[in-house]
């Protein structure tokens, strides 16, 4: 009950915290040439806090640059997860037998064309008794956008670290990613670069939470941040 209380409390909430820097005029045509109104909206900082969803279901929100620079909030939404039923049926004969969990994230960046640019994504599994961690696993994976040519973004440096792995209540890992990019709307590799961190709780009670973080070195309108857990 507590767990359906406080998902229903975030997803009314939008559990987000936004912070963006002034918005500057673009100094190149290269880097103006990404946006619709050809305006840079400079450096933003996002960061933003989901709820575990019910087995079967994944909790999702997009925060989008405006017209007028600053991020656009979007809601908290509940929606059916990728073999959604399965999932459940899997979530539901884990917890009886008191078993093994599956927890998934994901943090990605489109450009106003709905192109995901960068991509930083988590998998989970750990093992409970409910009330101590035997096992945990959280493997990192990411996801970039190429152009022909040899062009495009590129992963530029990858960590990932988990405190506990065995015997804890609790097992906190943090994926970080940092991106560039070098091609048609910039060839000097100078302009554009995204950065994301994810957060992944796993609790000895079953729950899991994720919270992400990121920051992009030039923004343009139309752009959007999309994360996500399951």
């Amino acid at each position: 009950m507590r767990t359906r209380i406080a998902l229903a409390a975030a997803l009314a909430a939008g559990a987000l915290a936004l912070t963006a820097a002034p918005a500057t005029a673009a100094t190149t045509a290269t880097g103006a040439a990404a946006a619709p109104a050809a305006k840079d909206c400079g450096e933003l900082k996002l960061t933003g806090a989901l709820p575990a969803p019910p087995a079967g279901m994944a909790v999702q929100q997009q925060v989008s640059v405006g017209a007028d620079c600053k991020p656009v909030l979007g809601e908290v939404r509940l929606v059916p997860a990728e073999s959604g039923a399965v999932a459940a049926r899997s979530a539901q004969a884990a917890v009886e037998a008191g078993t093994t969990r599956q927890f998934k994230s994901a943090s990605e960046w489109y450009d106003c064309c709905n192109i995901r640019m960068t991509g930083l994504y988590t998998t989970s599994s750990w093992t409970t008794d409910g009330t101590r961690i035997s096992a945990a696993n959280t493997d990192a994976t990411q996801q970039w956008n190429r152009e022909p040519w040899n062009a495009g973004w590129s992963l530029k440096s990858a960590t990932k670290n988990t405190d506990c792995t065995a015997d804890c209540t609790v097992s906190h890992t943090q994926a970080d990613a940092e991106f560039t990019y070098k091609g048609i709307f910039d060839v000097t590799g100078a302009w554009y670069a995204n950065t994301m961190h994810s957060f992944i709780d796993l609790n000895a009670d079953g729950t899991a939470t994720c919270r992400f973080e990121t920051e992009t070195r030039h923004t343009f309108i139309g752009w959007n941040w999309q994360h996500s857990c399951q």
